[in-house]
């Protein structure tokens, strides 16, 4: 990883998918900070500097895909039409398994499609995944 902090923008109404986040993350690597929102029209406007809540640009997003207000597909629809942010490496973080949504999703340009179930006890391989995954890849400023 280097030495330039992680950027995570967590979207997620569900408090606890946050804090698991950041704990796991914090077991493997402490090169990050989270910002979290919880849905997608706060999540937008955090991106478009309208939010109380300051962040230098992410370099992921979290995107959980059932939220209240404006849920992840519109969320997803928003930052793909909009120039500024539209190469933001997004993964969906979501408890929805159907094939519909992960190919809706993909359509939508995502880095990846996890099911929470599926990612491990406490995140762990999800956290794996980020650090393995920010050591490697150059991410967009």
């Amino acid at each position: 990883m280097t030495d330039t902090p992680l950027n995570i923008l967590v979207i997620d109404d569900d408090d606890l998918t946050a804090e698991i986040v950041e704990r796991s993350l914090r077991k493997v690597t402490g090169q990050f900070t989270i910002t979290v929102a919880e849905d997608g029209q706060e999540g937008l406007d955090i991106l478009q500097g309208r939010s109380a809540k300051e962040m230098p640009r992410p370099h992921l997003i979290l995107l959980d895909l059932n939220m209240p207000r404006m849920n992840g597909f519109e969320f997803l629809e928003s930052v793909r039409n909009d120039a500024a942010l539209r190469d933001n490496v997004i993964f969906v973080l979501t408890t929805s398994d159907a094939d519909t949504d992960r190919s809706r999703a993909y359509h939508e340009q995502v880095a990846g499609y996890m099911v929470k179930s599926k990612v491990g006890p406490q995140f762990a391989r999800l956290a794996n995944l980020i650090s393995d995954y920010s050591s490697v890849v150059q991410l967009p400023n």
